[in-house]
């Protein structure tokens, strides 16, 4: 299943509401909104709005880009990259997700955090930082969604 179909599946409006608040842009309404804030290349802004959203520090320079990295485009007022706000997109919308999916933002956050068998002992955001990775943890939601054990 692609991501697409993915978010598609899942309360939509909603998850890309949550998505728009933690990257701290305006409202999405699409995969191709998504796609657009890549192309354009976020600004260093939506990693502040993603610390203020329950991503740590250190999550943010292991999955985004490093902190020196980020404290140098803040200086010089440059957005971040496309790989930059790629990783910044699906690190948002995996956690929104999550939160959609468990109705609660805590159990969430638990959830992601958490080491899982299925994943050979690593979290689910231990494999966000791939595209591939996500995927499967996206997979692992919708079961949840509908009742299978993750």
């Amino acid at each position: 299943m692609q991501a697409a179909e993915t978010i598609a599946l899942s309360t939509p409006r909603q998850v890309y509401r949550r998505i728009a608040l933690k990257l701290g842009v305006r409202p999405l309404k699409s995969d191709l909104d998504l796609l657009r804030l890549v192309e354009k290349r976020l600004p260093v802004d939506a990693v502040e709005s993603l610390s203020s959203h329950g991503i740590s520090d250190q999550e943010i320079y292991s999955y985004i880009s490093p902190r020196r990295t980020l404290a140098h485009r803040r200086t010089r007022k440059e957005p971040l990259t496309h790989e930059e706000s790629d990783r910044a997109v699906r690190l948002a919308r995996i956690t929104s997700l999550a939160e959609e999916v468990f109705a609660n933002d805590t159990k969430a956050a638990r959830w992601l955090r958490k080491p899982k068998k299925r994943l050979e002992g690593r979290t689910p955001l231990d494999l966000v930082q791939t595209e591939a990775g996500a995927r499967i943890v996206e997979d692992l939601l919708l079961q949840l969604e509908f009742g299978y054990t993750a």
